[in-house]
């Protein structure tokens, strides 16, 4: 079992960015991740001139700080970049930092976002229609060596190549779909994604039974279109509130859903080993604060250690 962090980018210093990123790198941790936001969730008008750092600027730079952590963001949004530019910039991460970089990308869903920075926010049906389009289109820009032709509905690209491409070519850079609809997104992973995450911050929960469920139209998909599902990496983003005040463990569950994992050392590491046994490869903690070098602390003596 892999274990990684998202580390908030947002409401948040860089020296509090800096400072999780450095103790992740000197610690027995795989990964970290960044969100991609350009205002902070959730956030009032007078909220919105809170920091939020632009997430594929902030993971190069955090590529340069490291030398074994893997790398990226939980999730870029499609309809922010052109997806070419997306996979021109992924190609540079992931050969400056030779090889850790997972180019994860989503549909995108925050409206305000669109409308402050003066973005087309599509409805859901073309959200996904454009998605499914961009992840085609960039897995054929990682995978082909030679110049690509893409004549899409939405994008088009004329005999581009990918250069600098994936750090090692048999190893092309691998792409995350985030999001588990079960009509679109599941299915475009199976087409054309490497990675699967659930996503506990999506207030579905983070249930066994939910991934089960999530993973067995995966595989529906996966055999209508004639892929092996063994090929698609199986990781959760999991909020984690390593605690026994059952307070704080009420208010976690009724924020985020069912399952949410909130509790005592023994019940985080029993929880996570069930979905280690369900096939889950890496767990990408949230909800430890940026800067808080003791928690992380916390989470590899208490947690990490039980899985090494």
């Amino acid at each position: 079992m892999d274990f990684g962090v998202q580390v908030n980018v947002y409401r948040t210093s860089w020296d509090a960015v800096r400072a999780s990123v450095e103790a992740m790198e000197a610690g027995p941790w795989d990964s970290v991740w960044f969100a991609d936001h350009f205002i902070p969730p959730g956030a009032t008008h007078d909220q919105e001139a809170l920091t939020a750092f632009e997430g594929l600027t902030a993971i190069a730079f955090a590529g340069g700080m490291t030398k074994k952590l893997r790398l990226g963001n939980l999730v870029l949004g499609n309809t922010y970049r052109n997806p070419a530019l997306v996979a021109k910039i992924a190609g540079t991460i992931d050969t400056m930092t030779e090889g850790r970089f997972t180019l994860a990308i989503g549909a995108g869903w925050y409206q305000r976002e669109h409308e402050a920075y003066g973005w087309t926010f599509p409805p859901m049906k073309e959200r996904q229609d454009r998605f499914e389009e961009a992840v085609e289109l960039i897995r054929l820009l990682v995978h082909n060596d030679d110049p690509v032709d893409f004549n899409g509905a939405y994008y088009q690209i004329d005999k581009a190549r990918l250069s600098p491409g994936s750090f090692d070519n048999a190893n092309p850079i691998p792409i995350m779909v985030g999001g588990t609809g079960p009509k679109r997104t599941l299915r475009t992973l199976a087409k054309y994604g490497d990675v699967m995450n659930l996503d506990g911050w999506a207030r579905a929960g983070m249930s066994l039974e939910l991934y089960q469920a999530k993973a067995e139209i995966l595989e529906r998909h996966c055999e209508d279109v004639g892929r092996d599902p063994a090929e698609i990496r199986r990781t959760l983003l999991m909020p984690c509130y390593l605690t026994e005040d059952q307070d704080m463990i009420d208010r976690a569950v009724k924020a985020l859903g069912p399952g949410t994992v909130a509790g005592s050392k023994q019940y985080i590491i029993d929880r996570i080993g069930e979905f280690a046994d369900a096939g889950i490869k890496e767990v990408m903690f949230g909800a430890i604060p940026s800067g808080d070098v003791e928690r992380l602390k916390e989470f590899e003596e208490e947690i990490l250690s039980a899985f090494r």
